[in-house]
């Protein structure tokens, strides 16, 4: 399906216009000079578990008057709310080798950087390896994200720069779920540390010898950027990042606990 001339004209037009209803949402928080009202929120499902609860706390401890509901969903579906005026605020993220480019009219700010590993069976002839590359798995079997996923297509694209053309065994939506395959010996998976949660038992986290990281993320039009409401959800927002970067499960444990968000 395309737009028409008119259907075109009209998009253009709507685009201006909830340009300016953030900017006029801006001036009248600003005038009042507190955060208050209601912020809707979007964020991946880690990023929901591992740094939303805090942010949140925090929100509704500084900013009482402020009423803020998450929802969770795709990155790429949260950018498009955003872009919509459907969302106030995005939680996504992209990979070093697979950046996302944002639509024009929106701003980011950095949440953190979150490693990854490579979640092997107990097994596994590398489990107790102190660290690994890509390669090594070359002709394994490979759990992954659904295919159209964000992080399903990088995986593939990553795989496949390294010469390996990668056998998809299993693909689930839910993170446990696919370290529950990994337990079970139907492959490995590329387990990022944010929101991982406890270690099933029979699984063994692998360190990647030149480090892999995510990027993670806040996204919001730009003509909301002087809201007091917005800037105190990604103040809260970077502040939980910086506590949770490098608290993940320490790598090769089997059963360890989350840290305290």
């Amino acid at each position: 399906m395309r737009l028409t001339d008119a259907g075109r004209l009209l998009a253009a037009h709507a685009a201006r216009i909830l340009t300016q209803v953030g900017f006029a949402r801006a001036d009248l928080e600003a005038q009042r000079g507190q955060a208050i009202g209601e912020l809707l929120l979007g964020a991946f499902p880690t990023a929901a578990r591992g740094v939303l609860p805090t942010a949140l706390a925090r929100l509704r401890a500084e900013h009482p008057r402020l009423t803020v509901g998450l929802e969770e969903m795709r990155p790429e579906e949260a950018v498009r709310r955003v872009e919509r005026g459907d969302l106030d605020l995005a939680v996504v993220l992209d990979w070093d080798n697979r950046p996302t480019t944002l639509p024009a009219g929106l701003s980011k700010a950095a949440i953190l950087d979150d490693p990854v590993d490579v979640a092997v069976p107990d097994g596994h002839l590398l489990a107790d390896r102190d660290d690994v590359v890509l390669e090594d798995f070359a002709g394994g079997e490979w759990v992954s994200w659904p295919k159209g996923e964000f992080c399903h297509d990088w995986l593939l694209c990553t795989l496949r720069g390294k010469g390996i053309e990668p056998r998809i065994s299993h693909m689930a939506d839910e993170h446990h779920t696919r370290l529950a395959l990994v337990a079970a010996g139907f492959g490995v998976v590329v387990s990022p540390r944010l929101g991982r949660g406890p270690v099933p038992d029979g699984v063994r986290m692998v360190p990647v010898r030149h480090a892999m990281c995510r990027h993670v993320f806040a996204v919001w039009r730009t003509g909301a950027g002087d809201r007091p409401s917005v800037r105190a959800a990604v103040a809260a927002l970077c502040e939980a990042g910086r506590a949770a970067a490098g608290q993940g499960p320490r790598p090769g444990a089997r059963g360890t606990p989350a840290p305290p968000q």
